[in-house]
């Protein structure tokens, strides 16, 4: 198979290179990834900025392409400009900490994904449990499995995995867990500092993610030290609620 990888870390981040050494003596793997950090950029792409790329070597005499811009802009440009032939399946991450519950919609990590699913190619984004990341190689593993089984079976048109990995040694792993996103709020603050000229400037923080206490739940799951995987879709319409909104007269 020809395999796509991308991340939202950059192109020098090691979990991108594990899941290439991985996965590049079975199938055909090309990196296309953000020249630098793109962490919490979302689904952004680059409008007023020409993107650049560079095919670098990167270790193991592994080579990549480098986009200066965001991880959705390295998924139109790897798909329009510089792959010969589409791929069969795109692989976001390893991302270094979880993307579960509300986070993914500020991920570039999920939204590279779901770029590749709007093109109507498999797709899923991975991410393992941090800080202080250790299993990036028994992630590795993981997706190699996954990927076989994505392999044998169809996507729905629209729809990504996301994989959350415990940092945990595969004896720790509990399982793997098909799971629902949270959508608790993350509990949120900015820290309000003064520079030496007097003004004021803020840093963002947040507390440590809570969940629901339920197994089906992505985040409670992953604390438990279960592999979470969600299926997203990329349409978000809310069809239980559509019919209902017709009979509200609005615009009458």
């Amino acid at each position: 198979m020809k395999v796509l990888l991308t991340n939202d870390d950059g192109v020098y981040a090691p979990g991108l290179w594990e899941v290439y050494d991985r996965l590049s003596g079975l199938h055909d793997v090309v990196v296309v990834a953000p020249d630098r950090e793109r962490s919490a950029v979302g689904h952004g792409i680059t409008l007023e900025t020409p993107l650049r790329t560079r095919l670098l070597e990167i270790r193991n005499g592994y080579k990549g392409y480098s986009v200066n811009g965001t991880p959705a802009d390295c998924i139109k440009l790897a798909l329009l400009e510089i792959l010969d032939h589409k791929p069969d399946m795109v692989i976001s991450g390893i991302n270094p900490g979880a993307n579960v519950g509300v986070n993914i919609n500020y991920s570039g990590t999920v939204a590279a994904a779901r770029e590749a699913a709007f093109y109507g190619i498999p797709a899923m984004a991975v991410s393992i449990k941090g800080p202080g990341v250790k299993q990036y190689r028994f992630a590795a593993e993981f997706i190699e499995s996954l990927v076989n089984k994505l392999a044998h079976n169809r996507m729905p048109f629209g729809t990504i995995l996301n994989v959350n990995i415990p940092n945990k040694p595969p004896e720790q792993i509990s399982g793997v867990r098909i799971s629902r996103l949270g959508i608790r709020r993350l509990s949120e603050y900015f820290e309000k500092r003064i520079d030496p000229r007097n003004n004021e400037y803020y840093w963002p923080g947040a507390d440590s993610q809570s969940f629901d206490n339920s197994p089906e739940i992505d985040g409670h799951a992953l604390n438990e030290n279960w592999i979470s995987i969600s299926p997203l879709k990329c349409d978000t319409t809310d069809y239980s609620f559509l019919e209902t909104l017709k009979t509200w007269g609005v615009g009458a």
